[in-house]
């Protein structure tokens, strides 16, 4: 999960050419409509019972009412995907999931979605991407660990946080980026109150504690 850009896709392939190299049977499974490729070809995919390209063609949505009307499109025809994840019950599946973070946040799609995996039986685990690129500007770093701690208390299972693309982080000090994998309340909230009016300093202490009390560790891809 992440937002759009973040790397689920490359994330994806990783992990799929990782645990083939060690043996285990593992697929992908696509759940974005939007989708246009993928370095492994899909073992389940929405596109096969609906795109987006389609849904903006025929009932003239934009891409983001089309991909929230896809997602729907399959919460009612759950039985296509109970059946397509028949096959693959005693695998691992890695699930590529759209970057429109309200159908984690807003609406209970993706919820139902591991519903419907945990009645088959299947283990879930969440993996939520944050650009690592983030770090560097404060408001988007507390913006994207409040979407991924959304999600986390959206979905109600076991939840991992990633910084990717740490290969195009520009210099920061090994001890300041440890300090983001598990994020320093004093750290982030001196960093937001410098760059910002005394008005929000109440503000961002309040967030910094919700962020410390309720999420937030992050590893590196």
């Amino acid at each position: 999960m992440g937002p759009a850009g973040t790397g689920k896709s490359t994330y994806c392939a990783t992990m799929i050419n990782h645990c083939q190299n060690i043996g285990r049977s593992v697929h992908l499974m696509n759940l974005d409509p939007a989708a246009e490729k993928f370095e492994y070809s899909p073992s389940i995919d929405i596109r096969d019972l609906i795109t987006l390209e389609d849904v903006m063609e025929e009932l003239q949505f934009g891409p983001n009412g089309g991909l929230i009307y896809c997602l729907e499109f399959l919460l009612n025809n759950m039985d296509w995907l109970e059946e397509e994840l028949g096959e693959y019950e005693d695998d691992y599946l890695i699930i590529d999931c759209p970057g429109q973070i309200e159908l984690y946040t807003h609406f209970p799609i993706m919820r139902r979605i591991c519903d419907c995996l945990q009645r088959m039986h299947f283990r879930i685990c969440g993996v939520y991407l944050l650009e690592s690129q983030f770090i560097e500007d404060n408001s988007k770093f507390f913006a994207g660990v409040m979407s991924a701690m959304s999600a986390m208390i959206s979905l109600e299972i076991p939840h991992i946080n990633v910084l990717s693309k740490m290969d195009l982080l520009g210099k920061v000090k090994k001890q300041e980026l440890e300090r983001y994998f598990d994020p320093d309340p004093l750290l982030l909230t001196d960093k937001a109150n410098a760059s910002m009016s005394s008005r929000f300093h109440d503000l961002n202490k309040a967030i910094v504690q919700l962020v410390s009390k309720n999420l937030q560790n992050f590893r590196s891809s």
